[in-house]
């Protein structure tokens, strides 16, 4: 795979998570630039390991993991991003204050969602002459990028679009996940 193929997938593979990331951060109060980083790192780390892990699942059982990967994709997206709706629902109606930082399970949670299409495409490498760690890595450091990104435009957006951006959110995951499985569905 060249050095541009494996830019674009990198960057393709983490558009999901760049999604993801905007409602993130326009859920929070004014995310700072570290608390920013610090969901990109985990998103990073785990687009960077799916791939890795589907790759070694690849080699083992492609066919097994190719069947259900989207339907584990669109049941967490559909069970975070409904979580998130509830949240902005009930939090509309009590109009406390946005909280400074996601929790780790939900950052991981959120991550996982987002990245086993890249686990999908780590089991597609395993039947290519590629070097899986330079992939793996080019996919982790552009969704750590793209992440952290969405979570600084998303700050922007809480503001602008107020307490109902926590619903949008949860629509956009939802939307994500729908997405994935109709992807799948339709090939």
């Amino acid at each position: 795979m060249t050095l541009t193929a494996t830019v674009l997938l990198a960057f393709g593979m983490s558009m999901d998570a760049f999604a993801a990331a905007i409602g993130k951060g326009a859920t929070l109060h004014q995310p700072r630039f570290r608390e920013a980083l610090r969901a990109g790192a985990i998103f990073g780390f785990v687009a960077g390991g799916t791939p890795l892990i589907g790759w070694g699942l690849g080699l083992v059982a492609s066919r097994y993991i190719a069947a259900w990967d989207h339907w584990i994709a669109f049941i967490l997206l559909g069970f975070l991003g409904a979580r998130m709706i509830y949240e902005g629902i009930k939090r509309s109606e009590r109009m406390p204050q946005r909280a400074q930082r996601h929790s780790f399970g939900l950052l991981i949670m959120t991550a996982i969602a987002t990245s086993l299409d890249a686990m999908a495409v780590g089991v597609s490498l395993a039947f290519l002459n590629v070097n899986i760690l330079n992939t793996a890595a080019a996919i982790g450091l552009a969704t750590l990028v793209m992440a952290t990104a969405g979570v600084l435009v998303g700050r922007f957006l809480g503001p602008v679009f107020g307490r109902s951006t926590e619903v949008v959110g949860g629509l956009i995951l939802i939307g994500i996940g729908a997405n994935i499985l109709i992807e799948h569905l339709s090939v």
